[in-house]
């Protein structure tokens, strides 16, 4: 699977990751050539840490720099 270039997701899909994840929410993706291999993606998840899950759990996305600029920024925040 070639490594995807967007640095956003949105979760279509958090079952049994339900404290993880939240339906609908924008993710940072963290590039991780080896998860993605295996069809997985590195996501800073509700903890604040990064941990693999199943790609089909989400839609991966890219904005315009404002918008993706704007979303680090609130990311950063929190």
């Amino acid at each position: 699977m070639k490594q995807s270039t967007k640095q956003f997701a949105v979760c279509i899909e958090n079952t049994g990751n339900e404290a993880s994840l939240i339906l609908g929410k924008v993710y940072r993706i963290v590039p991780d050539a080896r998860a993605a291999k295996d069809d997985l993606v590195r996501i800073i998840d509700e903890s604040g840490e990064d941990y693999l899950f199943d790609k089909d759990q989400f839609v991966f996305v890219d904005f315009p720099a404002a918008v993706r600029k704007k979303i680090l920024a609130i990311q950063d925040a929190s």
